[in-house]
């Protein structure tokens, strides 16, 4: 598979999972009591409503080039912490909610993977379009656990810190809070300089892939590459 077909496969999966990240972040606040992404519209699954210039178009595709791994973001959901009913509880559960999901996502698409492979061994005028489908599912799993891990990263603002702040003592915690300021800085000075340090932070992500991955392998159609 070359590179710009490869791309094209990768392109819908990230989106659609950094859509359904910022997604599970509004529907979480408003369960907790504030309403701010539905009133402002962007409770909602049209990508064009979460699509940033930066982190959605112009970084993936520069990490491509790169030949790095291919990371991306999507327009940070609008929230107001002051309308949780629970401060500390909503904006724990807010925070956890965009991981969740990706957990979840790369499940799905491991159990997608099998489920393509019977149509595409029993109908072969479909199995070209059914190995595609599960080579995407196969993107699917790898980015959806980057994606859960990296956002674990405890540097504002990033998810992981909402959570981090609290086991901090409260003029610690404000002070960590200020970094949000530098985070963009701290976050592409990880990401282009800090090799080892990401990869072993991302090492469980690593091992969740090898194992869906392994799990699914045997039901791969022809041409589908796993990711190990």
């Amino acid at each position: 598979m070359d590179s710009v077909a490869q791309f094209l496969l990768i392109a819908p999966v990230l989106l659609f999972s950094m859509v359904a990240h910022e997604y599970a972040h509004g529907w979480v606040a408003m369960k907790n009591g504030d309403p701010t992404a539905y009133q402002l519209g962007r409770l909602t699954w049209n990508p064009l409503k979460h699509i940033d210039p930066f982190m959605t178009i112009l970084l993936p595709i520069f990490l491509f080039i790169a030949h790095a791994p291919i990371l991306g973001g999507a327009k940070p959901i609008p929230v107001n912490p002051r309308n949780y009913r629970n401060f500390k509880k909503g904006d724990i559960a807010v925070s956890l909610a965009g991981i969740v999901t990706n957990l979840i996502l790369a499940v799905v698409f491991a159990i997608l993977i099998p489920l393509l492979y019977f149509p595409g061994t029993a109908f072969p005028k479909i199995a070209q379009a059914c190995a595609l489908l599960q080579q995407m599912c196969v993107f699917g799993i790898w980015i959806n656990l980057i994606l859960a891990a990296f956002n674990l990263l405890p540097i504002p603002p990033l998810d992981g810190s909402h959570v981090f702040k609290y086991v901090l003592p409260p003029a610690w915690a404000l002070s960590y809070e200020r970094i949000s300021r530098f985070g963009l800085l701290i976050i592409y000075a990880l990401l282009f300089l800090g090799g080892p340090l990401l990869m072993w932070w991302l090492y469980p992500a690593i091992i969740g892939n090898q194992f869906l991955c392994g799990v699914s392998r045997g039901f791969a159609l022809p041409g589908v590459r796993c990711l190990m």
